[in-house]
């Protein structure tokens, strides 16, 4: 399997970096092609601009057309990261803003089940600041599947790939030794049986009407979504979606 990762952390002795190095040795242990884009490393431009285009004299594209090439190349793209005020880090979303453009990464009818990296695989391996109780669905933070649903729905589900679960270290910084290390454990056995584990679900395209809402006898199963037109509550959704 060729897998990319692209790691958005600028301090080199994170636990970011453990993970990173960790799934790099882990894949390439069992014959996986490994490529990293360390984003901070590379001083990555994270905003887009009118010197992004193509048709620009700009020596900076040239670091667009690479980054493309990788995801082309890739069968499982991972994304790891610290999760910073509920999401990404800047870099990191910049990132997908300039690699992820139209035209190459979605256009019109190439979306969500007919995407253009339909038959892939994306995962999120991420750190919080804070502990797991903390992003329950009665947590002060939320849920974490919610928090990541832009990510998981909105950028590697919208692009075709199967999303599989997150993995997730909780407060690394403020644990015990023995603890961080059953984090990379934990990870590296994940690593070692991806060929096994589900992707998340997602409603298929036939579930939605033309207005691109769930049609009224679809029940909503997804974790986040319900379904107003058959009486479906969130909380009953959310039901649904923990016993399914």
């Amino acid at each position: 399997m060729k897998i990319l990762i692209i790691y958005a952390h600028p301090e080199p002795h994170s636990f970011n970096s453990a993970l990173k190095n960790i799934a790099e040795q882990t894949l390439r242990e069992r014959g996986h092609q490994v490529q990293v884009s360390d984003l901070y490393a590379m001083n990555w431009k994270a905003t887009i601009d009118q010197n992004d285009f193509p048709d620009r004299e700009n020596i900076d594209f040239l670091n667009i057309s690479t980054e493309q090439e990788k995801v082309l190349w890739c069968d499982l793209l991972i994304f790891q990261f610290p999760i910073w005020w509920f999401g990404m880090p800047a870099i990191l979303k910049g990132w997908v803003d300039r690699v992820m453009s139209r035209g190459f990464a979605y256009a019109t009818g190439k979306k969500y089940d007919s995407g253009i990296f339909k038959g892939r695989k994306a995962m999120i391996c991420a750190t919080t600041g804070t502990a797991s109780s903390l992003y329950e669905p009665d947590g002060i933070d939320g849920d974490i599947m919610h928090l990541l649903w832009p990510i998981h729905n909105g950028i590697f589900r919208y692009l075709g790939f199967d999303v599989l679960p997150p993995s997730i270290a909780w407060m690394p910084g403020n644990v015990s030794e023995q603890e961080r290390e059953e984090y990379l454990s934990t990870y590296r056995e994940k690593l070692l049986q991806l060929d096994q584990i589900q992707p998340l679900f997602f409603h298929p395209r036939a579930d939605y009407g033309s207005d691109q809402r769930l049609k009224p006898d679809v029940i909503a199963k997804s974790g986040f979504q319900w379904n107003p037109k058959n009486q479906q509550t969130h909380d009953e959704a959310a039901d649904k979606y923990t016993k399914r």
